[in-house]
């Protein structure tokens, strides 16, 4: 629509060049208020769109904002923070599902063994990585693969061993490495992330977005599989998803603890 710019509310810093240096690259950084920030969601735009951004919010702290709109009289100036679905207003996302899909209950079976670990409501009340809702702990990961990466500067990251990872949205960080490998096109279009320490809810088809200190460099898509490896999913996990009466499995399997976790534990009640 010809407009220079378009402002957006987002809690993200955008560095444009000096006008005299138009052609050097729009940085995306880090906002002020780390729990709020949303580069995460940002990371995964192109140069071009970034070059048309301002964020007037990222040098301000959520806390300053609210006080901001009291002071305005905004009409919004006391709305809780929204974590959901935002055309669902008041209504829990599970409550809509349910109203509209139904429940129907299904069992938990862990693919690499088929132990049965517990029961759902239907699959459609979850996503690929959740933990809320399950009551079950979550497994390690510490390496994945990413793909349809992008570099907000279009150039690759020049560091590959000295980056931090974000890979949902949050305050939390990991240091990670990442290594390209040479896709079946000769080009290098996926690469082997790993972090510094596990994380619990790596969730396929969700970003990854990189960082070099505050600046965030980019992002790539979460694939299914890690070092060359896919989810197997194990014959006897078919047959008991094949099982028409599911009640004969019995109780669930208890997961258990980590070894380091036991140890901690123990060393913990000797002293006490």
């Amino acid at each position: 629509m010809g407009f220079d710019y378009v402002a957006s509310g987002h809690y993200a810093n955008v560095i444009h060049p000096c006008a005299d240096q138009m052609e050097e690259p729009s940085v995306l950084e880090l906002s002020q208020d780390m729990v709020k920030d949303q580069t995460y969601f940002l990371s995964h735009l192109s140069q071009s769109q970034l070059k048309q951004l301002l964020f007037p919010l990222g040098r301000i702290s959520k806390d300053e904002v609210r006080r901001l709109a009291t002071e305005f009289d905004l009409p919004n100036k006391d709305r809780k923070d929204s974590q959901g679905i935002c055309f669902l207003g008041k209504i829990r996302f599970s409550e809509f599902v349910a109203r509209h899909i139904g429940e129907r209950e299904g069992i938990m079976l862990e693919a690499e063994t088929g132990d049965f670990l517990g029961k759902h409501r239907g699959f459609w009340f979850y996503t690929i990585g959740q933990r809320q809702g399950l009551r079950l702990p979550g497994g390690p990961w510490r390496v994945f693969r990413v793909s349809s990466l992008k570099w907000l500067s279009g150039l690759p990251a020049t560091q590959t061993s000295q980056l931090q990872c974000k890979v949902r949205h949050g305050p939390g960080f990991y240091d990670c490495s990442f290594e390209m490998e040479i896709g079946e096109d000769g080009q290098e279009s996926i690469a082997v992330v790993r972090l510094s320490e596990d994380d619990q809810g790596l969730a396929a088809g969700q970003f990854a977005a990189f960082y070099e200190g505050r600046k965030c460099i980019g992002s790539g898509v979460i694939l299914e599989s890690w070092d060359d490896q896919s989810f197997p999913v194990c014959a006897k996990a078919l047959e008991i998803a094949r099982m028409k009466d599911k009640s004969k499995l019995g109780n669930p399997v208890k997961i258990k603890v980590k070894p380091e976790e036991v140890f901690v534990s123990t060393e913990v009640a000797s002293k006490a």
